[in-house]
């Protein structure tokens, strides 16, 4: 019995540990991370694969490490405003928490190494740098905001330029993620800003300036992208479809002496299958053009119909879920509200990110991800994100 009871003790204060770890690093808004990546790779054409899911975990590694390595830094502020945290309260020692900060970076950073090989650490390095940039020196100065939308637009770019097969160049791939990355990184801002006043309160000017960014964001993610690459390939099928040989055999020039006679009788008797043969070969390319071009158009509608409309319902969720707890701060700006936006900000990016992904052109990845944030805001009453 008592061999049973301690093995009962056991396991109860390592599932403690394990869930004290898991308050720590706030493992829920991690489901926010991958979103960013896979954005990132979609809007630069890249096949998602091995190497895409990699990056993904360097990225929420480095996420984790911020998260360890805030509640290090803020102890004592912790203390006195939010003494149930791991660390304030003594369930974790601020030494574990730095040690978990630093183990979690490197385990990013080898992540990286693995899976995109140069390019990726090329990202994740800067990434690793503002994450420790911000918690230990930037988190209370006026900087503090854009290092931490930049991590977020690094993260973007960090799918961007994974390597692979059929992988564009780092240039082109940074420039077709640029605008993924400036609306992800434009709402980090609007976070950035609410949480600031999480403890006392905001000015209701704030709330307002946020709601106002938020909508321009769900609106400029809504718009399609122009592809240039649509046009060429609807011409491809109808130059497929038209027939290499001439649409119609015509005598050659008339030449010589002989020349004004035989014009004479081409034109006095024709013949009644060369009239047939020329009227059969001027139809057929017409009839077959034209029916490519009708197919073409109708699959080129259906295909471009799914994205728009994934692409606008994830806009609007985005609104639905950040904008109206932006609203309620708005109306009422008290500490309880602000904290509540911020809240809903973390998890809220994920219908922002569906957006961005089924405007980049994988309504079905996009609609993959508007499934789990559900389930993030379930785990969030659980553990908050903030």
């Amino acid at each position: 019995m008592k061999d049973r009871k301690a093995v009962v003790r056991c396991r109860s204060r390592s599932a403690v540990r394990l869930a004290d770890l898991a308050l720590l690093v706030r493992a829920p808004a991690a489901l926010s991370v991958p979103g960013d990546v896979i954005a990132g790779a979609v809007a630069a054409g890249r096949p998602l694969g091995a190497r895409t899911f990699g990056v993904i975990g360097s990225s929420v590694c480095l996420y984790w490490a911020g998260m360890a390595l805030n509640d290090y830094a803020d102890a004592a502020v912790d203390g006195v405003e939010r003494p149930d945290r791991p660390v304030p309260s003594g369930r974790v020692p601020r030494r574990a928490a730095l040690a978990v900060a630093g183990g979690l970076t490197a385990a990013g950073l080898g992540l990286a190494a693995v899976a995109g090989g140069r390019r990726s650490v090329c990202a994740a390095l800067p990434l690793a740098g503002l994450v420790w940039a911000y918690d230990l020196k930037l988190k209370s100065t006026a900087a503090g905001g854009f290092a931490m939308a930049g991590a977020r637009v690094l993260d973007v770019l960090a799918g961007a330029v994974v390597p692979g097969s059929g992988a564009q160049p780092a240039g082109v791939a940074l420039r077709r993620a640029a605008v993924p990355a400036a609306l992800v990184g434009a709402h980090t801002g609007t976070l950035m800003a609410l949480s600031r006043h999480e403890i006392g309160g905001a000015p209701v000017r704030v709330p307002a300036a946020t709601l106002a960014v938020s909508a321009v964001t769900a609106l400029a993610a809504a718009v399609p992208v122009a592809r240039s690459g649509s046009g060429s390939a609807a011409q491809g099928r109808l130059s497929s479809a038209a027939p290499s040989r001439p649409v119609a055999q015509f005598p050659a020039p008339l030449k010589g002496v002989g020349a004004a006679a035989r014009l004479r009788e081409l034109c006095a008797a024709p013949s009644e299958g060369l009239r047939a043969a020329a009227s059969e070969r001027l139809r057929a390319p017409a009839s077959e053009g034209l029916r490519a071009a009708v197919s073409g158009r109708s699959r080129t509608t259906s295909a471009g119909t799914l994205p728009a409309a994934v692409t606008a319902g994830a806009a609007l969720a985005y609104l639905g879920a950040y904008g109206s707890a932006q609203v309620r701060a708005v109306r009422e700006p008290s500490a309880g509200n602000v904290q509540r936006a911020v809240g809903a900000g973390i998890l809220g990016l994920m219908p922002l990110q569906a957006a961005l992904i089924a405007r980049g052109g994988s309504p079905r990845v996009a609609a993959a991800l508007g499934v789990v944030h559900p389930l993030a805001r379930r785990l969030a009453r659980r553990i908050s994100p903030t």
